[in-house]
């Protein structure tokens, strides 16, 4: 067992009481973490406060500098992050090592980032330009699935922007957290990132809390909707990056054998526990037979078990509630298709699923309706490309889509069409720190990467002089 700090105005601190944190592979603590109360919570924000000004005064330059230099670090423990990372996530190593180094391009591109002046008039009459000057306090709250990467992925627009930023993981992932605000301790001014852990129990303390300007929050729908209702009475800014159920349309013209391992892989990856994942395939009718039997023989070649071990392809459900979800979802898949891989909870240590494959399903079923965030993928028949269209944006979602056919200028029209706020032709989950990450209808509000979302964290404002 080992212990971490928490991070509050550049101090690594204890709290008066500790969790325990579970290798989903094991069902086993393997690590102990604070857990932090409102006084916790409220010395995180008042460090931050006190903090932020000078941050703010400081030349870009230097908030450049301390981003890579977070990357530096990142990069310099990589080996040991990836491992904690594995063990309190489950993903498998070699995904683990993936999320750290992408984690550190990330923040390598955030310090690149920037939201000059924007001059609308200067002539005889007058001078006027637009500015973005930082919030003050930020918090960001962490979700359980990639808890390193999406963490940075608040550090570092929220202080390049000038802010001071309270973190916080979620409580069954929090140890790479804690162990990134020991390498921030010696990089930032203290009160810039705080770092704190709780048991899920003060998001609402840190949300309606009146010295927060903003909350950036990535994880369910469910929890964003909460978070924007504590944040109404202030008004505070809030970016939210929510839940999705991804359709990949699949046009009777593609290679099928090479198409079924890509929306595999990105149906798949991270066991299923990617908000942009793959979440429901539609098959033409001419292909739909052999697709799915590849799809059925990937899952069945594919090598589950715990993400330390060599060989390893897809590790555990996270945690234990996520587990009896997706247990849920098994349970209505053999009520309304027909299983053809998988389908079963497996007889070991753990939160382990078989990869599923459901076909013979169809819109209107649990499994195909809702997000099941677990390796699961139902596969529908479709004959018409407008019916199929119409089916795919009929969700409360739109995070993401794509759409797959050697007819490349065919496919990108039909992208075009589908209500998402990310839609890949030929490829799925194609993300980068450039590229803009948003969500239509139930699926989150604002926006992410790029400057884009840099601009999430700033207020806007006009200067407009008279001559």
């Amino acid at each position: 067992m080992t212990d971490y700090r928490m991070l509050i105005g550049g101090k690594l601190v204890d709290a008066g009481e500790h969790m325990e944190v579970v290798n989903p592979a094991t069902g086993e603590a393997f690590a102990t973490v604070p857990r932090a109360d409102t006084t916790d919570a409220d010395a995180a924000i008042a460090a931050a406060r006190a903090a932020q000004s000078a941050w703010a005064a400081r030349p870009i330059a230097e908030r450049r500098a301390a981003i890579v230099a977070l990357a530096d670090a990142i990069a310099a423990n990589g080996d040991e992050l990836a491992r904690l990372l594995t063990m309190e996530q489950g993903k498998p190593l070699a995904e683990a090592k993936g999320e750290i180094a992408w984690t550190e391009g990330y923040l390598r591109h955030y310090a690149t980032l920037e939201l000059p002046d924007r001059v609308i008039q200067d002539d005889e009459n007058g001078y006027i330009a637009v500015r973005h000057q930082p919030l003050g306090v930020v918090v960001g709250i962490i979700a359980w699935n990639f808890p390193l990467l999406v963490a940075c992925w608040k550090i570092g627009p929220a202080v390049l922007a000038g802010n001071a930023i309270v973190l916080k993981p979620a409580p069954t992932t929090p140890v790479t957290a804690l162990r990134l605000g020991e390498l921030a301790k010696d990089i930032f001014p203290a009160g810039v990132v705080n770092i704190i852990t709780d048991a899920n129990d003060l998001g609402s303390h840190l949300t309606a809390h009146p010295d927060v300007a903003k909350v950036g929050f990535t994880g369910s729908t469910a929890t964003g909707k909460r978070i924007a209702a504590n944040s109404a009475d202030t008004l505070k800014r809030i970016t939210l990056e929510l839940g999705g159920n991804d359709a990949a349309i699949v046009l009777d013209d593609v290679d099928v054998r090479e198409t079924a391992r890509a929306i595999f892989d990105s149906a798949f990856l991270n066991c299923g526990q990617v908000c942009l994942a793959v979440k429901r395939a539609y098959v033409h009718a001419d292909i739909y037979d052999a697709m799915c039997a590849e799809l059925a023989r990937l899952a069945e070649e594919a090598v589950v078990g715990d993400g330390l071990e060599q060989g390893a392809r897809i590790g555990p459900i996270q945690n234990r509630m996520q587990f009896e979800k997706v247990k849920g979802f098994l349970d209505a898949a053999r009520a309304e298709g027909n299983i053809i891989a998988g389908g079963k909870a497996m007889e070991r240590a753990g939160y382990f699923i078989e990869p599923t494959i459901v076909r013979d399903v169809t819109d209107g079923a649990k499994i195909v309706d809702e997000e099941q965030f677990g390796p699961i993928l139902p596969v529908i028949r479709f004959d018409d490309v407008e019916d199929v269209i119409a089916r795919a944006n009929a969700s409360d979602y739109g995070l993401g889509g794509s759409v797959w056919s050697k007819d490349i200028a065919r496919a990108t029209d039909i992208a075009g069409r589908i209500d998402a706020g990310q839609v890949w032709v030929n490829q799925h989950v194609a993300i980068g720190p450039h590229i803009p990450m948003a969500g239509f209808k139930q699926s989150g509000l604002g926006a992410e990467q790029s400057v884009e979302g840099l601009a999430e964290y700033t207020q806007l404002k006009v200067v407009n002089v008279k001559r």
